[in-house]
């Protein structure tokens, strides 16, 4: 039984859902909108345990082989990134295809594919077996080396005359930090982007982690274990002075001896409506804090292959000649739209 003593909660901002979160997730609800179930994602849209379940209450397939999609059937390949050679078989064997990819990992995959055409070596810092690792990696797999700590930089054999340094978006601020480093000491004139690949809204989680855990005597990251920046969150509340420190999926997770003051944060694709419910459970006699270190105001729109299908819903819209349930959220007012509002809503609809 959960024994609650909580005098106040610290609450990060920054929290939860990122811009490239905030578009695959409301991508993937048009496409459960407009198409008849089943719609098809390679991959998990989002690593969030608590997203992938209501979408597939809605209906959704997840696939970690595209040869499990049917012939013409609607697919959306993830926010992770995809290999060009997955990519381009959707395109050949889909009826509708949305590639959800978050620009800023296409950055990497540019760089990645730049680089390699020069003759770089690239060093890529990365999780092993994480989706967007094995994404980037796919884009020049003969010339891309990954690492994950300094350790395996040290034991990493190249020529050292073209050497390029490129990361996975979702890693911890300080994580990258001593790989770049070992990297600058062992290949003295490796290229690195002018701007970091590491996502801005995963350092300003982390930046916000640090505030609270600071303040708190326990800390509460509310996210998935395959998460990658949630796990990052987790590790920085640890290092930045939280006595105690759990990752939860849900309120029925939170540990049974709350008590004193508890920070709170959310990693970039665990939804809203958790947070509020994770904290109505612990009722904070002293009330609820919340500790700003950024106003965020980045916006990704729709995939273009999406944006054209919903131009044609928008005109049909128009004409009366779509279910209501597509007027519901007008194309042209997606920016205003909360994908964890969203969501929300088609689920209590379903």
């Amino acid at each position: 039984m959960l024994q609650v003593n909580v005098n106040k909660v610290y609450l990060a901002k920054p929290r939860g859902f990122c811009a490239g979160v905030e578009m695959a997730i409301k991508s993937l609800t048009w496409m459960v909108r407009v198409f008849e179930s089943p719609v098809y994602c390679y991959h998990e849209i989002v690593h969030n345990r608590v997203v992938v379940d209501r979408f597939e209450q809605l209906g959704v397939i997840f696939v970690n082989d595209i040869s499990e999609v049917p012939p013409g059937a609607p697919v959306m390949l993830s926010a992770h990134g995809s290999a060009p050679e997955i990519v381009e078989s959707v395109r050949e064997t889909a009826g509708i295809n949305v590639n959800a990819v978050c620009p800023l990992v296409t950055k990497v995959h540019h760089e990645v594919k730049v680089r390699s055409k020069k003759g770089y070596s690239i060093v890529y810092v990365g999780h092993k077996g994480h989706d967007e690792a094995i994404g980037t990696m796919a884009v020049a797999p003969e010339s891309v080396k990954l690492v994950e700590t300094e350790a395996d930089l040290e034991q990493l054999q190249i020529d050292d005359s073209l050497v390029a340094l490129l990361t996975q978006t979702t890693l911890s601020i300080d994580e990258w930090a001593g790989v770049k480093q070992a990297a600058e000491m062992k290949f003295p004139n490796i290229w690195m982007p002018n701007r970091s690949d590491l996502c801005f809204a995963t350092t300003n989680r982390q930046m916000a982690i640090r505030e609270i855990a600071s303040l708190s005597e326990i800390v509460i990251v509310i996210g998935s274990a395959n998460s990658s920046n949630t796990v990052a969150l987790e590790k920085t509340a640890k290092r930045y002075g939280a006595k105690r420190v759990y990752r939860i999926n849900h309120p029925d997770e939170l540990p049974t001896n709350l008590e004193g003051i508890v920070g709170v944060t959310a990693g970039a694709s665990a939804p809203e409506d958790l947070v509020k419910s994770v904290i109505d459970r612990m009722s904070p006699l002293d009330g609820v804090e919340e500790v700003n270190v950024t106003f965020e105001e980045e916006y990704f729109p729709p995939p273009p292959e999406l944006r054209d299908l919903l131009r044609t819903i928008s005109d049909l819209v128009s004409l009366s000649l779509v279910a209501p349930s597509c007027k519901d959220y007008p194309v042209d007012n997606d920016r205003n739209v909360k994908a964890s509002d969203i969501l929300e809503g088609l689920t209590a609809k379903s």
